[in-house]
This record gives structure tokens, sequence and C-alpha cells, in this order.
């Protein structure tokens, strides 16, 4: 049973990480700061990874879930 948790979880991800290949993560970062006065800009942070990643999970999610079938 467990086996199928996790290929169904690794298949989702890569698959997941398949289509979309990052992200922006945004940050406040303080550029200013005068006793009372604060001034602060948001910052974006790329986050990329490859979709052979991605595909690499999907696949070893499918392996999981086949090995799970056969082992009953």
């Amino acid at each position: 049973m467990n086996m199928k948790i996790v290929g169904t979880v690794l298949l989702v991800i890569g698959i997941v990480m398949t289509i979309f290949t990052g992200f922006n993560l945004v940050t406040k970062e303080k550029v200013v700061d005068l006793g009372s006065v604060e001034i602060s800009a948001n910052k974006k942070t790329p986050i990329y990874w490859s979709p052979i990643t991605g595909g690499v999970l999907a696949v070893a999610g499918i392996l999981l879930l086949t090995l799970g079938r056969k082992s009953k």
C-alpha cells in the first residue's frame, strides 16, 4: 500500500514539474530604515528546474506503481 501512495505522489509531482518549470519567490527587502521611515521593495527570486527532472520523477512514480501491483 505504501508503494502505491509514494508512486502516485511521485507521478503527480513529476507531471507538475514537467509542465511548470519554475516559479518566482517574492520577498520583501528593506531598502531604507530611518527611524520611523521605512522603505521596502519586493524582490523576485526565480527558482527553476529542468523538465527532465519532472520526467525522471514521473517515470519513478510509474515504476513504483507497477511494482506495487506486482507485489500483491
